[in-house]
């Protein structure tokens, strides 16, 4: 005897809930969601708003006890950081999810999503989602507080030069300003030999000071100060201080070297002149047109100091010039110089003129001299020179007028210079003419010299017409290609429309860049984390 049997299609049982009667799936409880949800709340002890400290001037978010952390808006950085503010109420839930609700980014709101489990009521687990609110409360850091208290600092350096002219302070001002070794100084403070940089730890002071040892040819001593100690914890502060020398010389110096280091560099005079002063001395001879480079090290263990001051120069006036074509060259003689050539001149004193005194001498601005033409110089023949070097040396060796450079009409360069450089903001103890006419003579050797021009940001000055490159003098002028244009964009100065078109110029930008990002933008699904 065969049995058919029927297939049967087994679903589990349905009970009625025991609050409502919904029918409703088994479970531990015997009660629906809903009414489940009603009697048991498992998000309560977890605060829903909660304060969030930020310091608006380094743009950092506070992280207890005593931590401040840079982190951009929804990321992973400033998740981690909110959920720790809610760390021990969360240890009793199990977090399943967690993720950032977008807000307007100037609403000082964050708001988080979670997703927390919890087990209820005879085993039965619970799921509930809901947002926390944090306010972002803002709150000098105590870095940025000790910055605007501007008597706070950790570690100082002062360089100094013994020099009576400012030209490399000038210089080196234009290159911390190109580089931005100047975003982490607390203040700079300028003194009658040097400038003061003051910082809030030792590690961007040591930054800076090797920043000066490669533009400049300098030397450095370090020292620190015990302010007070810990015993218990074995902790010590100090003041760090270093003290950076640099070079004793500065463009435009006519400098007697020692005879072994001016054997050295190619045989070359004693005699020489420094035509640049970068990362290191660069030196010419005015009687045979031969250049040399000496760098920091090599000057200290042969140092030599300028034979006459910046205010000596005397105006002469060009009588003669020849142009020298066979340079006759010794035995080990270093580099000729390309840029020159070599000039056998007679010149007399603008100041004598009402006398018949001639001076002869070589030079190495042959290719600039034209008889009639104006040329400051040093006249070492009524100089008192109180040099070492000088005082061992054949007075025939020592020549009688040493030219420095061509002399233009100042008044006519400054009018129609239409180019400006930036300045660090400093304190000044006192600024006199003479420093007006240090900076003066710096920005007519960055027109006259190419090679110090290209390490510096030039400026175009809109408030000046652009002319010609040269004016009716010939004196050297800077092209317009090598200005940068100074831009300053500030939220003052932009209107509503204007606003909205760089808003949209971004956007255009970043959609150019990221075809997808938009799209997954305006994706509901996302919002949530």
């Amino acid at each position: 005897m065969e049995y058919m049997t029927e297939s049967t299609d087994r679903s589990p049982g349905h009970i009625l809930c025991c609050e409502c009667g919904v029918p409703i799936s088994p479970n531990p409880a015997n009660i629906c969601v809903a009414c489940l949800r009603s009697k048991v709340d498992i998000s309560q002890g977890i605060p829903k708003q909660v304060s969030v400290s930020f310091c608006k001037q380094c743009q950092r978010y506070f992280q207890p006890p005593g931590t401040w952390i840079q982190c951009a808006l929804e990321s992973r950085e400033l998740l981690a950081l909110c959920l720790k503010k809610i760390k021990a109420p969360l240890s009793k839930v199990r977090l399943v999810d967690a993720g950032f609700v977008w807000t307007e980014p100037h609403s000082k709101r964050l708001k988080v999503k979670l997703t927390i489990q919890k087990e209820v009521m005879n085993g039965a687990i619970l799921q509930q989602v809901f947002v926390v609110d944090y306010v972002v409360q803002s709150q000098m850091c105590g870095d940025c507080h000790r910055v605007e208290a501007k008597d706070f600092w950790k570690a100082v350096i002062q360089v100094r030069q013994k020099t009576l002219h400012k030209k490399t302070f000038y210089y080196l001002e234009q290159l911390i300003l190109k580089y931005g070794m100047h975003q982490n100084t607390l203040r700079i403070k300028e003194i009658h030999d040097g400038l003061d940089f003051y910082y809030s730890s030792k590690q961007h002071a040591q930054k800076m000071v090797e920043f000066l040892q490669c533009t400049v040819p300098c030397r450095y001593k370090a020292s620190q100060r015990l302010i007070s100690q810990d015993i218990h914890s074995n902790t010590y502060n100090y003041k760090s201080t270093f003290s950076v020398e640099i070079v004793p010389v500065c463009k435009d110096n006519v400098v007697c070297l020692s005879p072994k280091l001016a054997q050295s560099l190619g045989n070359m005079n004693q005699i020489c002149v420094c035509i640049r002063v970068t990362s290191a001395i660069h030196l010419i001879d005015p009687n045979t047109l031969q250049v040399a480079d000496i760098d920091g090290s090599t000057f200290w263990s042969h140092p030599f100091n300028s034979l006459c001051h910046p205010k000596q120069l005397e105006e002469f006036i060009v009588m003669e010039c020849s142009i020298v074509r066979d340079i006759k060259r010794t035995a080990g003689a270093g580099m000729i110089s390309k840029k020159h050539a070599l000039g056998e001149v007679w010149v007399q004193k603008t100041s004598e003129m009402n006398t018949d005194k001639q001076y002869f001498c070589r030079t190495h601005l042959g290719h600039l001299l034209n008889p009639g033409d104006l040329v400051l110089g040093f006249d070492l023949a009524n100089c008192n020179l109180n040099d070492e070097h000088v005082n061992k040396m054949n007075s025939d060796r020592v020549p009688d007028v040493v030219l420095i450079k061509k002399s233009y009409d100042r008044t006519k360069r400054q009018r129609r210079r239409n180019w400006k450089l930036k300045e660090l903001a400093r304190e000044r103890e006192n600024m006199d003419t003479d420093d007006e006419r240090q900076y003066q003579d710096f920005l007519e050797d960055l027109e006259e010299d190419e090679a110090i021009r290209k390490n510096v940001n030039i400026y175009r000055d809109s408030t000046i017409p652009v002319e010609s490159d040269t004016d009716d003098e010939g004196a050297p002028r800077i092209s317009l290609a090598e200005m940068l244009e100074d831009l300053h964009i500030s939220q003052d100065a932009t209107g509503e429309e204007a606003k909205s078109a760089l808003e949209a110029a971004d956007l255009e930008s970043k959609v150019t860049e990221w075809p997808g990002a938009v799209a997954h933008a305006c994706d509901p699904s996302t919002l949530g984390g």
